[in-house]
């Protein structure tokens, strides 16, 4: 007897993947660094005081699901947001969580 594999619609895998990848404290360390500037990878790491191997694996995870963008330049590449709507659920995570911690249950 073969059993059915459970069919997942693709928005919700793609957004378990970009929950799963922001649960990533460092992950979520260099979105909030990139909301404000773009950054070399070497200029994220120096920031956050992260190495650049580090860096690369995380920024690789963040191209992976679609929310940075790098431009090339002569010397190396500059990451940035994809979209500002990351910036605004980060937002409402922070808002939420800020909420949650003040209630008491």
């Amino acid at each position: 007897m073969r059993s059915e594999k459970r069919r997942v619609s693709e928005i919700d895998y793609r957004s378990s993947r970009i929950c799963r990848v922001l649960g990533n404290p460092t992950a979520y360390q260099i979105i909030k660094l990139l909301m404000r500037d773009g950054c070399t990878p070497s200029a994220i790491a120096a920031k956050l005081k992260l190495s650049l191997t580090t860096v690369s694996t995380v920024l690789r995870h963040l191209r992976e699901i679609d929310l940075v963008r790098y431009e090339n330049l002569r010397e190396s590449k500059v990451y940035s947001i994809k979209d500002s709507a990351v910036g605004t659920i980060l937002d409402e995570l922070e808002t939420l969580l800020k909420r949650l911690r003040s209630r008491e249950y």
